[in-house]
């Protein structure tokens, strides 16, 4: 009889004769991310497919756990993707039952223009009306001085993502937010790990708002290849967004067991007969988007080396940082906020007017030499196709100019920092960054 540990022992092998270990040299393709993983991912993956538990299981709930921990909140909620966790984190407050704070149709959540689609659509999705403040530059984040400009009497939630893991200015966020009794939804999916000090305490990103958010693509700090999760310290939220994920039901009973609360046939609900099982008692209109336990498994794994990840990103960032600094006359580096020790999802660089050179011709320059670029996600969400058929005024609303939107859109791209980088590629990667504005 072949047993697991067997089994185990095999993947290790073949993970330990088909690894790559190829020397970086000049010239060869880097990429902007990359899987960092070893044979612990495989064997857990396998040890998931033999059990054949193909819905969330036992290393759904060991993730939820472990994440729940190393994020120091109480609540944690594993899903599909991170796009799916920003559409349950903003569903969630849509609920009936936040009462007064709910966010109803026609309210209004402000946010940004210069992010990732997902940040933004759940908003319009939700039926809610999203209100555009420009960022500032350096930092890429809201520019909170014009926040108080987009304040109406509609006004319930701000929703923002920390960009490429630089940590928007939490203290004063935080701040407007409980002036005007606003949620926060900290869209975390780029930053995760990050550390910001509020008030003399050090948390972590995507804990200090009222909801937080992560992707685990393939390109974020970890992965299970697709797969997001929802946290927060509410118990409140946290019991709609659970709902939400799983079809809307009522019950709290894990899947695949019944009446671990003792109530399933001894409850009344709405209109329903008497008694009625819970089970299928629904309290939204919700939808499945749990995670397999197969994603879970790799995601296991990659939660140890997590805190290995979130080291080798910031020294990368550094290094380059430190790198670029005699040609910022011609380029914009990044500056993170103060109290902020972001972990960085990307490089950002925005190219002066002065320089000589286009951003076009910078990024064709680098890819011509085999360094992956990406621009600052959509740029200006606005001035894509998905906003033709939406009206100004009615359907979003905009403060001010998109000044710094807009110089971002046409000078700005990033390249990678993943843990995969190695001193010799971040090298080549500053050598030809420097040669492409000279």
């Amino acid at each position: 009889m072949v047993t697991k540990n067997e089994i185990f022992k095999l993947v290790k092998d073949y993970y330990t004769e088909n690894k790559n270990e190829e020397i970086f040299h000049p010239g060869n393709r880097i990429n902007y991310a990359g899987r960092v993983y070893d044979e612990n991912e495989l064997i857990n993956v396998i040890d998931s497919a033999l059990d054949f538990w193909l819905t969330a299981g036992k290393y759904t709930v060991e993730f939820e756990k472990e994440l729940a921990k190393f994020l120091q909140v109480p609540y944690c909620s594993v899903v599909n993707s991170g796009s799916s966790a920003n559409l349950l984190a903003m569903m969630a407050l849509t609920s009936p039952l936040l009462k007064e704070r709910r966010v109803k149709k026609g309210d209004e959540v402000i946010t940004v223009a210069a992010a990732f689609p997902t940040t933004v659509a759940p908003i319009i999705q939700s039926g809610a009306v999203p209100v555009f403040v420009d960022i500032a530059i350096p930092a890429y984040n809201i520019d909170v001085e014009k926040l108080e400009e987009a304040i109406s009497s509609k006004t319930k939630a701000v929703f923002i993502a920390h960009s490429l893991g630089n940590i928007f200015d939490l203290k004063k966020v935080t701040d407007f937010c409980k002036k005007h009794n606003l949620w926060l939804i900290e869209d975390n999916c780029d930053a995760l790990g990050g550390e910001y000090v509020l008030n003399g305490e050090k948390k972590k990103t995507g804990t200090i708002g009222d909801i937080g958010t992560s992707s685990f693509y393939p390109a974020h700090q970890m992965t299970m290849g697709e797969g997001g999760a929802v946290y927060t310290s509410n118990p409140l939220l946290n019991k709609i967004v659970r709902s939400l994920r799983d079809w809307g039901r009522d019950c709290t009973c894990p899947g695949g067991m019944d009446n671990t609360c003792g109530h399933r046939f001894s409850g009344q609900y709405g209109t329903l007969p008497a008694n009625y099982d819970h089970k299928y008692v629904y309290s939204h209109l919700g939808y499945n988007l749990k995670v397999t336990d197969l994603q879970a498994a790799i995601g296991c794994a990659q939660l140890k080396k997590l805190p290995e990840f979130i080291k080798k990103r910031r020294a990368n960032w550094e290094y380059l940082n430190a790198a670029l600094q005699d040609v910022k006359d011609k380029i914009i580096l990044p500056e993170k906020g103060e109290h902020a020790d972001p972990c960085w999802f990307g490089f950002i660089i925005s190219v002066k007017d002065t320089c000589s050179k286009s951003s076009e011709e910078v990024i064709n320059y680098l890819e011509k030499h085999n360094i992956q670029t990406r621009r600052l996600f959509a740029g200006n969400i606005l001035r894509h196709p998905c906003f033709e058929s939406l009206e100004e005024g009615k359907d979003y609303r905009v403060i001010g100019e998109m000044t710094n939107t807009d110089y971002t859109m046409h000078h700005a791209f990033w390249v990678g920092v993943y843990p995969g980088m190695t001193k010799d590629m971040l090298e080549y990667i500053a050598t030809i960054i420097k040669d492409a504005v000279l």
